[in-house]
């Protein structure tokens, strides 16, 4: 027989539940169960990957201390982890006994957390353990609590050797009929490579550079089919240019269907327009390619833009102003 321990708390030496498990394992060890302790803290860099750890194990012992409010985030992330990559399958025969100390509050709520959520993985919960214990020598000096711990050790071990039945849950009756869970149609074996991809931050990163790449590339296969052409609009900036003395400003105006914001280089009696990159734009503006053509064809404004939303800027709203005054479409 072989018991697997999950520890979700943060391993303090005066953390009772780390007490409870030592004393439930000196219980198994007489028993010569197998027995193997996984310190969730210290893998939390693959905790996807625990849920092949379940294979060979026929129960496990989910513990965690409450020190505050609920049963912990490592113990959260291991029970997800369960759930997106454990073979529900194998969880189905597993015992699992829930053993919740707190120094708090909680530890009743923290037990049936677990509980419920074994349940709802398909698994068999085995009666557990809760406890508020303030300070960990209340378990060090008393025989009587020992003496529960090595009991629910034993009854540990005899419901997992006898293989008591468990009686049906609503939990699993109600997510059956009515939760909407998103199928991905896995085998156990591709969900544990799942698990082993997601966990090896190397991949990641190499996937998501790859990504990044794919979209470069798209993006240029694409940029000849964008909206319009490279020249559009710059005549009709020109011709409809009307300098004011002693005023100059750079707008840049990045238009959603265009791969290149348009530039506008304004210089006293002269003007620059062009497809390109401007570092020192007074004004930066956002909008799509239907809204300018609405400004060139003299239906609307700049300014009646901004005021209707459908344009976003950043810089000096004064020298935004100055812009129809210079650009005259009506």
């Amino acid at each position: 027989m072989k018991i697997n321990i999950y520890y979700g708390g943060r391993g303090l030496m005066d953390d009772p539940t780390l007490f409870v498990l030592n004393k439930m394992r000196e219980v198994l060890d007489e028993l010569h169960v197998t027995v193997e302790t996984y310190h969730l803290r210290d893998m939390k860099n693959s905790i996807t990957t625990l849920p092949q750890t379940l294979k060979t194990a026929d129960g496990i012992i989910l513990a965690t201390t409450v020190e505050w409010y609920g049963i912990g985030g490592y113990m959260q992330q291991f029970l997800d982890a369960c759930w997106l990559y454990g073979d529900k399958e194998k969880i189905s025969q597993i015992y699992m006994c829930p053993i919740v100390m707190s120094t708090t509050y909680g530890e009743r709520e923290g037990k049936l957390n677990l509980s419920t959520a074994w349940e709802i993985l398909g698994g068999r919960p085995c009666s557990g353990m809760c406890g508020y214990i303030s300070n960990i020598s209340i378990l060090e000096d008393s025989e009587e609590y020992q003496r529960m711990i090595e009991k629910k050790a034993e009854n540990l071990y005899r419901t997992i050797n006898q293989k008591m039945p468990c009686l049906p849950a609503s939990n699993q009756a109600v997510k059956q009929k009515i939760a909407i869970t998103r199928n991905i149609d896995l085998t156990p074996q591709e969900s544990e490579q799942l698990s082993q991809y997601a966990s090896d931050d190397s991949y990641v990163q190499r996937q998501k550079a790859d990504i990044q790449e794919l979209t470069s590339l798209f993006r240029d296969m694409m940029g000849n089919n964008e909206k319009g052409n490279s020249t559009e609009f710059l005549e009709d900036f020109k011709s409809h240019f009307r300098p004011q003395a002693g005023f100059a400003a750079n707008y840049k105006i990045v238009l959603e269907e265009k791969k290149k914001p348009l530039i506008l280089e304004v210089n006293g009696a002269s003007v620059n327009c062009y497809y390109g990159e401007n570092s020192r734009a007074d004004v930066e503006i956002q909008m799509s390619h239907d809204s300018m053509q609405e400004i060139i064809s003299g239906a609307t404004t700049f300014q009646r833009s901004f005021m209707a939303g459908d344009m976003r800027m950043k810089g000096d709203f004064k020298i935004l102003r100055t812009l129809d005054q210079i650009f005259v479409f009506g």
